[in-house]
């Protein structure tokens, strides 16, 4: 492994359940870098925003986007590489869904996009973004694994329109970031994971179909 991937700026991009989390935490150790995690556990609003998405869905929105901001600048000034469990430009593709579907006004979406924009001016892009591509009934699956009460209230229509409006963001992304489309229907192993992101990252700044040829 390269020194020089440590001083990378990775986000892990991907639906619900994918296990972005467990990957972004064995790359950290792996890579021996900090990891920034999604504000679950003390989300204030996620528990209302599930049981009530159409009534919190703005709340919850500014909320995220509000603490993602925050990760994303102190990976920033801290400098040193890092990795996000979700980035904050992953941020639209939830509320653009929230809109698809007529859970979110859109008055509110663009008060959103507008405060979005603002933010914009004072973010620096990832290095790379590895997203991990499963289907909305996959995503599904692994949310009733995990048993989050939380998340009882997600439905297969919510998820498809996130898995839909991820592949327009990652189309557009790609423009200006690398980003690394893994088929995530299966775990992999973080050693690989690791090797693949480095070889991937160094051939070029596109989106790339990762190549895979496990050797464990």
């Amino acid at each position: 492994m390269r020194d020089g991937l440590q001083d990378l700026f990775i986000g892990i991009a991907g639906l619900i359940g994918a296990g972005k989390t467990t990957l972004a935490t064995k790359l950290g150790e792996h890579l021996k870098v900090p990891v920034y995690y999604e504000p679950v556990a003390d989300n204030e609003y996620l528990a209302d925003f599930y049981r009530d998405t159409a009534r919190y869905a703005f709340q919850t929105q500014i909320y995220l986007l509000n603490r993602r901001f925050q990760q994303h600048q102190e990976i920033i000034w801290r400098g040193g590489g890092g990795i996000q469990d979700r980035t904050i430009y992953e941020d639209a593709v939830f509320a653009k869904t929230l809109v698809d579907q007529k859970l979110m006004d859109q008055r509110d979406y663009q008060t959103y996009l507008q405060l979005f924009k603002h933010m914009s001016n004072f973010m620096c892009r990832p290095n790379v973004i590895v997203f991990l591509d499963l289907s909305p009934e996959s995503s599904m699956e692994r949310i009733k694994q995990r048993a989050r009460d939380v998340e009882t209230g997600i439905s297969l229509h919510y998820l498809r329109g996130l898995h839909a409006a991820y592949q327009d963001f990652i189309k557009e992304i790609s423009r200006t970031v690398t980003v690394i489309r893994v088929n995530w229907e299966a775990y992999r192993d973080m050693d690989e994971v690791a090797s693949m992101i480095e070889r991937e990252y160094l051939q070029g700044s596109f989106i790339r179909e990762a190549q895979w040829s496990p050797t464990k």
